[in-house]
């Protein structure tokens, strides 16, 4: 396949239509909070669109030049939430109160779980207790309306927008229970007087609670961890930089530099802003751009990125690209907006509530007047019985216990196959995949440059000799794979000579001498010819073979002729050729994306059997070949391990991000290999198939409770034996049916990957 080409970052520009910007929102605490948040903004007048990201509590906007960000932001302040604009450091702020809101909501459901405790001890073992009933209403008063008041706040903004969800059923079955419970503990003679036991489901209400509770602390947990990624992203930028103004060096914080300054980098140094060398050279680490783990020569009139870090030499460059044009800002942009256009995911179950919710409630209120009419003598308490049984029943304990205990069991199952999964949206949509991307470098390679070939001349004699003078040569030059030559010499025990004088040629190798005066050359064949060395035919054959094979060949010679040539190459991993097969072998299409250019893409890709590759790829060509595969109807999975990976790692359906890469990569990916083992991918994605399989199972186990004990609670069987299901019934109902949910997600842990 042919390359890719190369993109230029794009400056940040207003679009046709105006201007699009992204503003962190507070006061989300559901999926269907974001959704209104969306619907009001992209209906306010000037708005073109509003995307939000639910994930890192932000929202993009495009509006109109005329509408200033106060009218957005009051815009949401009129329903209860709000922007944050106008402040130095936004993404602190939000990043502030989103910590605030963990630790509340960690309270309340500490809080909830310590109370709920005693009311369950007292509802299940001393029933009978009547004080029990009076203490139990008085610790279930704080968990119902103070640690679990969002879901009552919740259910009600949902009604003012004709929607129900989770938190609408947790609302009316924990409400409508307590007020039932709190009636029959205050007067219990109603019921007495008409020979009915009155039953208290104070520890059911408690207990839903509680649960839910501890559900939403732990997507809270999850959420607050996703913008890490861009805070490391950010974090590659230095925060001062030196500049050279009058011949004199001074140190300026980075938000000063304009373009045109001279700006100095010494030895180790992070380069701050995008530019051109203007004076010295240096090797610099450009792995965040390309991937590739070879530092780069840079001299005169050569293009630096800010981000990317300088080796051992001092250079300085001139500041063409500052702020957010440079290219680090370009791809910190790219990942936010990468995130924030994905729609929040409606989960499966809110779904259903919304459907499922009306129906129960209709049900409920049609038994209570059927019974009204039918029931009799004590046709009130017949219908009040009834109707609270049907919205006992259809409590949403085992429908909220469907999803989150299979992916439990899903994520645990994962870790022990050293995968890590950080997301249930990648678990739910991992079977789905038929595209897979890989990146190269550590990714099907091992990602640290190695010798992989030494073939010597015939005619070199003293082959021990040799080695020790190459070692020592190599032990002084600054070129990044001399390293690699080093540490092959000093793993088989070689110890280096002493050499009496060294020089470096720029662009071919470099020049040495011996304590005894002969002069010996490492390099490229460039230094060989400028030399007039001497090339024997077996090694220019050798040295051709080596290069079709991706690997960078080393010439060593004297003043003569050459002694030996030496390959280096970044060796494939032994497991990437038999976990592509397998992936291909269910009809997974693979891709190979690389920094590296046309050549190595093309001798890797015919190692390990990929077809689909291309070469000399930058950080938004990776991202914008996943978008294509996306619009061509692809769920798409990226697999990568590099900073350069990350936008297409958040573009992509399904991220992976191989355990030895970089925190970065891992912080973007929803799944991390922690063995950095491709064979670990198909095991993924079969695991995803055995949630996805056990939460389908479990919503049919949710629901058939429901479908056979509604019309059982709300009387159906009356006419024909006399049967009426007691509430106390109906609740054990419940909690069977959430012991069979829990049941069948622990059956995963047996399933062998």
């Amino acid at each position: 396949m042919e390359a890719v080409n190369v993109f230029e970052p794009k400056e940040e520009k207003k679009t046709d239509k105006g201007t699009k910007k992204s503003f962190p929102v507070t006061g989300m605490t559901c999926a269907a909070c974001a959704g209104s948040v969306e619907s009001i903004l992209s209906h306010t007048d000037g708005v073109n669109k509003a995307t939000v990201n639910f994930a890192s509590n932000s929202v993009l906007v495009d509006y109109d030049e005329n509408i200033s960000e106060e009218k957005l932001q009051q815009a949401l302040q009129e329903v209860g939430y709000d922007l944050i604009i106008d402040v130095k450091d936004p993404a602190g702020v939000q990043q502030e109160l989103q910590q605030k809101y963990y630790q509340d909501i960690k309270n309340r459901t500490i809080w909830s779980a310590i109370l709920t405790l005693p009311i369950f001890i007292l509802g299940m073992f001393f029933m009978a207790w009547e004080p029990g009933k009076l203490i139990s209403l008085v610790l279930t008063v704080p968990v119902l309306f103070w640690f679990g008041r969002s879901f009552f706040i919740n259910a009600f903004k949902q009604a003012r927008y004709g929607k129900a969800n989770m938190d609408t059923l947790v609302a009316l079955s924990t409400g409508i229970a307590f007020l039932f419970s709190v009636f029959n503990t205050l007067f219990p003679q109603f019921w007495l007087s008409r020979g009915i036991e009155p039953h208290v489901y104070y520890e059911a209400a408690t207990v839903i609670i509680t649960f839910i509770s501890l559900g939403k602390l732990l997507e809270e947990k999850a959420k607050s961890n996703t913008s890490s990624a861009i805070k490391k992203l950010m974090g590659l930028q230095p925060k001062t930089l030196k500049v050279i103004e009058n011949g004199e060096e001074k140190e300026i914080p980075i938000s000063e530099v304009q373009v045109g300054q001279t700006i100095l980098v010494r030895p180790g140094e992070k380069i701050p802003v995008d530019g051109e060398v203007s004076k010295g050279s240096s090797y610099v680490d450009e792995s965040m751009i390309t991937g590739e783990p070879v530092p780069v020569q840079k001299s005169k009139s050569e293009k630096v990125f800010a981000g990317t870090v300088n080796q051992k030499g001092s250079f300085q460059f001139t500041a063409e690209k500052v702020g957010g044009q440079t290219l680090l800002s370009q791809i910190i942009k790219m990942v936010q907006e990468a995130q924030g256009s994905k729609a929040p995911v409606q989960k499966l179950v809110d779904k259903i509530a919304g459907i499922f919710v009306p129906i129960v409630l209709g049900i409920s209120i049609i038994t209570f007047i059927v019974w009204m009419f039918v029931g009799g003598d004590t046709a009130f308490s017949q219908a009040l019985l009834t109707s609270v049984a049907v919205l006992v029943i259809a409590c949403p304990c085992a429908l909220g216990l469907a999803t989150p205990t299979a992916i439990m069991v899903g994520i645990g199952k994962g870790a022990e196959n050293n995968i890590l999964i950080k997301d249930a949206e990648s678990l739910e949509l991992g079977h789905k995949v038929n595209a897979v991307i890989l990146d190269k470098t550590g990714t099907i390679t091992e990602g640290k440059p190695l010798v992989t070939d030494i073939i010597w001349n015939d005619k070199s004699n003293d082959e021990t000799k040799y080695k020790q003078i190459i070692s020592a040569i190599e032990a002084q030059s600054e070129h990044p794979l001399a390293e690699a030559v080093v540490n092959h010499f000093k793993e088989q025990g070689v110890r280096p000579t002493e050499i009496t004088s060294f020089e470096s040629i720029t662009g071919m190798g470099v020049e040495a001498e011996s304590e005894k005066g002969i002069k010996y050359f490492v390099g490229n064949h460039k230094l060989m010819v400028k030399n007039d060395i001497q090339i024997d035919a077996a090694l220019i054959n050798a040295s051709e073979n080596l290069e079709e094979q991706a690997k960078t060949v080393i010439f060593f010679s004297n003043d003569e002729q050459v002694l030996a040539i030496l390959a280096i190459a970044d060796k494939i991993k032994e497991t990437s050729k038999k976990a592509i097969a397998t992936l291909q072998n269910k009809g997974i299409e693979v891709y190979m994306l690389t920094g590296d250019n046309n050549k190595t893409a093309s001798a890797v890709g015919k190692q390990v059997g990929i077809t689909h590759y291309q070469g000399e790829v930058m950080p938004s060509d990776k991202a914008a070949f996943v978008e294509k595969l996306q619009a061509d109807g692809k769920t798409v999975a990226m697999v990568g391990d590099g900073i350069n990976d990350s936008h297409a790692l958040a573009q992509a359906n399904v991220s992976i991000a191989m355990g030895k890469g970089s925190d970065i990569a891992m912080d973007v990916a929803k799944m991390t290999l922690i063995t950095s083992d491709l064979q670990s991918i198909p095991k993924a994605l079969e695991l995803s198939k055995r949630t996805v399989l056990g939460i389908r199972q479990n919503l049919f186990w949710a629901f058939i409770y429901n479908i056979i004990g509604i019309p059982i609670a709300a009387g159906v069987l009356y006419p024909v034996n006399g049967f009426l299901l007691d509430p106390m019934i109906a609740g054990a109902a419940m909690a069977f049916s959430s012991v069979s949910v829990v049941a069948n997600s622990l059956r995963l842990k047996r399933v062998k990957l």
